[in-house]
């Protein structure tokens, strides 16, 4: 009884340490050609009317299209000659809601977006 008893918390150790190691690698993250990784941004969870009337946000579940500017491609490619990409690491932006490409790093939900789907950079 006392062996088994040892081989479970053994077993329970070895998955632990194992996920820890896991867990203590740091990915990271970097878009080819004209691809942006933007963090997008929280939604906020109640709105308020002109009037002042405040209404919640239940159920909603709609993506945000704004985020924070988390990594920059080298650009594209005309012509033999690269193409710089009009964002930088830290702009807020605008981008189409359906454009992106969804991908989770080290537990954190971030986009892929290509240039062309970028809207506009919040000053």
């Amino acid at each position: 009884m006392f062996a088994r008893a040892l081989l479970v918390l053994y077993t329970a150790l070895t998955v632990l340490i194992g996920k820890y190691i896991y867990m203590s690698k740091k990915i990271s993250i970097a878009p080819l050609g004209d691809r942006v990784v933007v963090r997008p941004a929280e939604q906020e969870q109640e709105m308020k009317s002109p009037s002042g009337i405040i209404i919640a946000n239940s159920g909603t579940s709609e993506k945000p299209s704004r985020g924070e500017v988390v990594a920059v491609g080298p650009g594209r490619i005309d012509a033999g000659k690269t193409i710089s990409i009009g964002v930088k690491k830290g702009d807020m932006v605008l981008f189409a809601k359906y454009g992106h490409e969804e991908v989770e790093v080290n537990g954190e939900d971030l986009y892929i977006i290509g240039e062309s789907n970028i809207l506009a950079v919040i000053k």
